[in-house]
């Protein structure tokens, strides 16, 4: 069940030929135009001027293809692989909102998260995490200039109970999870 749209929710509308058009503005706009947009913060959906099916999250998806493919990617090929990976998987349904919520953490505490990632690492469970977060992007970094190619993933074990490593590490990510958010938490607060 659709909800109606709200009045300071800017449609656009995309045509046939594939054109976009700013019913606010009465102005045809470019996909920069919308990602520009997505950066001021200004809210907006898509539908199709034929058909008035809502499309944002198509042409959203579109606007980060096109940013992939400038050059400067922010997506790395592993966090894809593992995304696309959870198609289908059980825990399919929880990716969405984890994703958000973390991005949503990560806004409201990005100064907070900076200084802690570029400060001395001291002691406690958020400067090993911070730790371990600069390896990984350091070694990120090295990949996409030649160096050492990124370790293969182990392959998805097939849909069903999970084994007693899988649970136990399930629990451990839990775990790591929960004591990251309530540091993020404290910082932002």
């Amino acid at each position: 069940m659709a909800s109606a749209p709200r009045d300071d929710v800017v449609t656009i509308k995309k045509y046939a030929n594939r054109r976009l058009y700013n019913t606010e503005s009465s102005v045809y706009i470019t996909l920069e135009h919308l990602a520009e947009m997505v950066r001021q913060k200004r809210e907006f959906r898509v539908v199709d001027a034929k058909s008035g099916e809502d499309i944002t999250h198509n042409v959203l998806t579109q606007i980060i293809m096109e940013e992939e493919a400038r050059g400067t990617t922010m997506l790395p090929v592993n966090f894809l692989r593992q995304l696309i990976g959870m198609y289908g998987d059980s825990m399919q349904s929880m990716v969405p909102q984890f994703l958000e919520e973390s991005l949503n953490s990560f806004q409201r505490n990005q100064s907070q998260f900076r200084d802690a990632m570029a400060g001395a690492f001291g002691a406690g469970p958020f400067a090993e995490l911070a730790r371990r977060n600069m390896e990984l992007f350091t070694a990120a970094g090295r990949t996409g200039q030649g160096g050492p190619a990124p370790q293969p993933q182990p392959q998805p074990q097939p849909q069903g109970e999970p084994d007693g490593d899988t649970k136990a590490e399930i629990a451990e990510l839990r775990a790591q999870l929960a004591a990251m958010k309530d540091k993020l938490d404290k910082l932002g607060g």
